[in-house]
């Protein structure tokens, strides 16, 4: 399975092997709700029909963390509280008031959330501890800071922090589009975002668009930056480079699909791995360098 969405995240610490990953994780394995639990979080496999929690590639490590939720959506507790009220009403000969309204709700969340139905979701990371590399697939912070919370937790010796590099993607990509030289390895696609300086930040967006389009031009020279871009690394990852230096809609090109198609492997996701692995190495070293290099902490 392919990353879509990667925050990526430099180790500033890492001492675990894959057997003391494995043993680390497991005393915060996922459990499921119980009782008046609403969500519950923990690590769980990567893979399906797996009970490891800790997959191996190359010297590259897979692991997931794994949320389970009890859905009890607003309108029910509001709906058998309303109902509850309507009896309290006809016993005493007067409505509850706000206080007791309150109290009536907090009854029947706790009464429900035992029987509410519960949904699971997991967020993988791929950790390559040699070449100091965390990737989080998420597509927003929130998600990722679940994942470093738990790494915390569990790990004794971990610690990350951001990629930061010495240009801004914002700077970069703005360059590119305004007539610089793409840095050698990567290709513009046809999408972007562009976004006005100032408290209006007017934006714009352009979807299967010539890039190097005069009006393009017009807007740059008219102050507006480039927020997003559409990329091709390589000839074989397509993505979308943010501001941010979040990269999104990260997919494998038919030279990557034609290699996990001849690739006898019974096993997809271990194809998967090891293909992703492999590629991401370069890439990530490659955008670092065409963003003018890493920012170190001194």
């Amino acid at each position: 399975m392919w990353f879509k969405n990667l925050l990526i995240y430099r180790l500033t610490n890492w001492t675990d092997t894959a057997d003391t990953l494995q043993e680390n994780l497991g005393k915060l394995a996922l459990q499921s709700c119980n009782g008046l639990d609403v969500q519950n979080r923990g690590w769980v496999s990567p893979k399906d029909n797996s009970e490891s929690l800790v997959e191996t590639m190359s010297g590259a490590f897979m692991i997931a963390l794994g949320v389970e939720k009890k859905l009890l959506p607003s309108s029910v507790i509001n709906q058998v509280a309303k109902a509850r009220a309507a009896e309290i009403e006809e016993q005493q000969g007067y409505k509850p008031g706000r206080k007791q309204m309150k109290e009536i709700k907090e009854a029947v969340t706790d009464e429900l959330i035992p029987r509410a139905f519960a949904i699971r979701r997991k967020t993988h990371v791929w950790i390559d501890p040699e070449h100091k590399w965390m990737v989080v697939d998420a597509a927003n912070v929130t998600k990722a800071d679940e994942v470093t919370e738990m790494l915390i937790k569990s790990l004794d010796n971990y610690s990350s922090t951001f990629l930061r590099t010495q240009i801004s993607p914002c700077t970069a990509m703005t360059d590119w589009l305004a007539g610089g030289e793409v840095p050698s390895g990567f290709t513009v696609d046809q999408d972007c975002e562009l976004r006005g300086r100032g408290e209006s930040g007017a934006t714009i967006r352009y979807v299967r668009h010539a890039l190097d389009d005069t009006e393009v031009a017009k807007h740059i020279q008219s102050g507006k930056e480039v927020t997003r871009l559409a990329m091709t690394w390589d000839d074989k990852l397509s993505f979308v480079l943010h501001d941010n230096l979040q990269i999104k809609r990260l997919a494998p090109l038919d030279i990557i699909k034609e290699q996990a198609r001849q690739d006898e492997q019974e096993d997809a996701f271990a194809t998967d791995f090891a293909l992703m692995t492999g590629e991401l190495r370069k890439m990530l070293g490659d955008v670092v360098g065409a963003l003018g290099g890493e920012v170190t902490a001194e």
